[in-house]
């Protein structure tokens, strides 16, 4: 019997052969097996309905295997009797639970709905991706099939992935390209759009001898694959870009959708079989993790490759927990049924008051110290056992929550905490490794960037306890939570006062301290020793700051905002948080400026000394403006639809943009960024995506100005004043800036982009 070792690329539900799986072997070859797959749900309800039920499913064909069992139910904390519904074939189970779930709605559900991949780890411990050992008889039926790794391992084999990349040569969505730029491992090859005929027999040949496993591409989603398949639809030539020939390519539709305080956008889905598909452009999260980030996510969630890409991290939480329901043999509920607990009016403010936070004292404060829980939220779940079946509604229990009449049962460990520790674990020693590691080893962004995979898991995975939806989520576990954070965070600000530190700011999971004579490295090791021994919670230093700025309201000066600082650490790398350079919507010409700006504050012990200079160079970036000589495209203004165009009364510039946009065919929905830039035209905007560039003389340089001088007025504030009072400084001459007589460029001076030395901006101002 043949036998080999490789990886699971891909595997989904095929009517012929059940369940197809396509491995990578060690020896090159991409294996295509199938086996029989049987799949299991659990009905619930009177024994009148279940034995309907049970005759129901009597007379279908094929008959699936019917049996009366317990399985344990996480929200009653016991076995259930339920009745077992084994479909012997996986593509066969979903059609029949959509006619018993139509059929008899009054019963409960379990173990519906979930992922192929999900089902298959569960079975066997072979994720997406994983390394295992596979044997299979003469007509590649699977026999057998091992994990030879777990999801947790820290330096998982490497993969030989064959990896094509396509990208048009523009933006598809405001020019029409002209190429696409092809790489297929180190050969590059462009392919003219026109003629059409002549560009499917080219790529046709391409993926045929190159036989990729992962198309990467850029607007993949959005336009070219949707372009490629209608091109080759019109000229009858299909493109294989499934491996799997007998099958279609796989649409999911766009839709929007309401998370976390705004409307978010996801763009349509193309999926292939038997090879994956990843659009750079659409992937969650791809500018913060790219490919290594990506490949982790989907090992950890155990769904397919190009389904972790494109899902959220809530997304990914929710497999992860489902997949370990379904090893401990725990019933996954196919629609949640679990109410927020009674509680009378008084109760419900006081349950839920959030984080904790602690305005801070606004200004220029030297010698700080950062110290920062590691995973708050996630350690204080697995470390107090928080999961919805373990929360006691029960004011006199053992285990109470601080502050909340409710305790913990720590009989059994809850779900959530069994699913978070590993993920918990993992991240935890990434980090160590990746600052143990040189600054030039390889190994340091690849950890780095798995360990951001595995933080936005852990950061939603709070949230996902709270939300209204989830399987396993629960109000009173999500309030159990924050009442801790908030008792942890005060322990930590008590142990640090009676050491001697003034608590200047704390929030949520991070507080901010200094000491009369400056902070004693040795001294902060053992205050950071008392904090965690009487916390239970790992705490970490995240930075000793030179000087830092607490930013204040711009309503109101005399009022503080937790969230907009900045500061330089004393190796002079800065932090910024809720300013113009952090935002999406502020135009990078403007974010470049700031960004500058900041990093000539961080090149001086005392950033004051830093001002006159700063003033030259606001100065200078203005005449620029006023010249024309900053690049349109650095003027970019991307924001957010907030809803649909008819439902606006008042149309912001976003909506207007919009609206031209509507003219010509474009449409938008809520949670897609619209580009444009302002103008001294009717509208006051120009949508970037028109297709033609803005006339240079439309621009309205004014308002340019103004962002720019309010953009940097919010962290000048405390060296300079108001915003007034910095715009009085800049137009002191009169209000005219002019240009000098021989302007010369620079990229220091023209681009978005600050320069590493912004003392060499500084010189060039001083030449002209």
């Amino acid at each position: 019997m043949p036998e080999c070792k490789g990886w699971l690329l891909d595997l989904f539900e095929d009517p012929e052969d059940d369940v197809v799986l396509y491995i990578i072997a060690r020896d090159g070859r991409r294996l295509r097996l199938h086996t029989c797959f049987p799949v299991t749900f659990y009905a619930r309800g009177s024994n009148t309905e279940l034995r309907t039920l049970w005759r129901f499913l009597s007379s279908q064909s094929p008959k699936p295997v019917l049996k009366r069992t317990r399985r344990f139910d996480a929200f009653t904390r016991q076995d259930e009797t339920v009745l077992e519904v084994q479909v012997q074939r996986a593509y066969l189970q979903r059609p029949l639970f959509e006619r018993v779930a139509k059929s008899f709605p009054h019963l409960t559900f379990d173990d519906a709905d979930i992922q192929l991949s999900l089902r298959f780890a569960a079975a066997t411990g072979v994720f997406p991706l994983a390394h295992c050992t596979v044997s299979f008889d003469e007509g590649y039926t699977l026999k057998s099939i091992c994990p030879l790794e777990k999801a947790w391992a820290l330096t998982p084999s490497r993969i030989p992935f064959r990896v094509m990349t396509i990208a048009p040569n523009c933006d598809p969505h405001r020019t029409l390209p002209e190429r696409l730029e092809i790489d297929c491992g180190r050969s590059h090859y462009q392919l003219s759009l026109f003629p059409e005929r002549g560009l499917l027999v080219n790529l046709k040949a391409l993926l045929e001898r190159f036989d990729p496993d992962i198309l990467l591409t850029s607007w993949g989603d959005t336009w070219l694959l949707p372009y490629l398949l209608e091109t080759s639809e019109k000229h009858s030539l299909p493109l294989p870009l499934n491996r799997e020939s007998r099958k279609e390519v796989r649409w999911q539709k766009e839709r929007s959708y309401f998370s976390y305080g705004r409307v978010v956008y996801r763009g349509q889905q193309v999926q292939l079989y038997g090879r994956c598909h990843i659009d750079r452009r659409n992937a969650v999260l791809w500018d913060d993790y790219g490919m290594e980030g990506t490949l982790e996510a989907c090992r950890v969630t155990a769904l397919p490759l190009q389904v972790s890409a494109r899902s959220s991290p809530g997304t990914g939480i929710s497999s992860i927990e489902i997949l370990t329901a379904l090893r401990e043999g725990i019933l996954v509920p196919w629609q949640k049924q679990q109410a927020e607990m009674v509680k009378p009016a008084s109760e419900l403010f006081l349950a839920d008051p959030g984080g904790m936070v602690y305005q801070p004292v606004v200004g220029v404060h030297r010698n700080v110290a950062q110290i920062d829980f590691v995973s708050l939220y996630p350690s204080i779940m697995v470390n107090f056992n928080i999961s919805p079946e373990t929360i006691i509604n029960d004011p006199a229990a053992e285990n109470l929550v601080p502050t909340l009449g409710i305790g913990i049962d720590n009989s059994i460990t809850g779900i959530v905490p069994k699913s978070l520790k590993p993920l918990l674990m993992k991240r935890i020693t990434l980090k160590k490794e990746t600052a143990r590691l040189e600054a030039w080893d390889p190994r340091r962004q690849d950890f780095a960037r798995r360990a951001s995979a595995l933080k936005w898991l852990l950061v939603t995975c709070f949230g996902y306890l709270g939300y209204k939806n989830a399987r396993f989520g629960r109000i009173e576990a999500h309030q159990a939570v924050t009442a801790y954070a908030r008792e942890l965070l005060l322990r930590a600000k008590e142990t640090a006062e009676a050491a001697g530190y003034e608590i200047l700011h704390m929030y949520v999971d991070a507080l901010w301290i200094r000491k009369e004579g400056g902070i004693d490295k040795g001294e902060l090791d053992t205050l950071l020793e008392e904090i965690q021994l009487n916390t239970g919670v790992p705490i970490a230093l995240d930075g000793i700051y030179r000087w830092l700025v607490f930013l204040p309201s711009r309503q109101n000066e005399n009022r503080s905002v937790p969230n907009r600082y900045f500061g330089a650490f004393e190796d002079g790398s800065l932090k910024i948080r809720g300013i113009a350079a952090r935002r999406g919507d502020t135009p990078s010409y403007i974010a470049g400026v700031q960004d500058c700006i900041l990093k000539m504050l961080a090149d001086w012990p005392d950033p004051a000394a830093a001002i006159p200079d700063i003033i030259q160079y606001l100065q200078q970036s203005i005449r620029l403006l006023k010249a024309g000589r900053v690049p349109v495209h650095e003027l970019l203004v991307s924001q957010r639809l907030g809803r649909k165009l008819d439902a606006y009364t008042t149309l912001p510039a976003a909506a207007r943009a919009a609206l031209q946009l509507e003219g010509i065919g474009k449409h938008l929905r809520p949670g897609q960024r619209v580009r444009f830039v302002y103008t001294r035209l009717k509208d006051g905007v120009y949508a970037w995506d028109l297709g033609k560039a803005p006339d240079p003389a439309i621009i309205d340089v004014d308002q340019y100005i103004k962002l720019l001088i309010r953009a940097n007025s919010e962290i000048l504030q405390p060296w300079v004043g108001s915003e007034k009072d910095l715009a009085a400084r800049l137009f002191a001459s009169g209000g005219q800036l002019a240009l000098p007589r021989q302007p010369r460029a620079h990229p220091a001076l023209h681009a978005s982009q600050p320069p590493a030395n912004p003392c060499v901006a500084l010189a060039i101002i001083r030449t002209m």
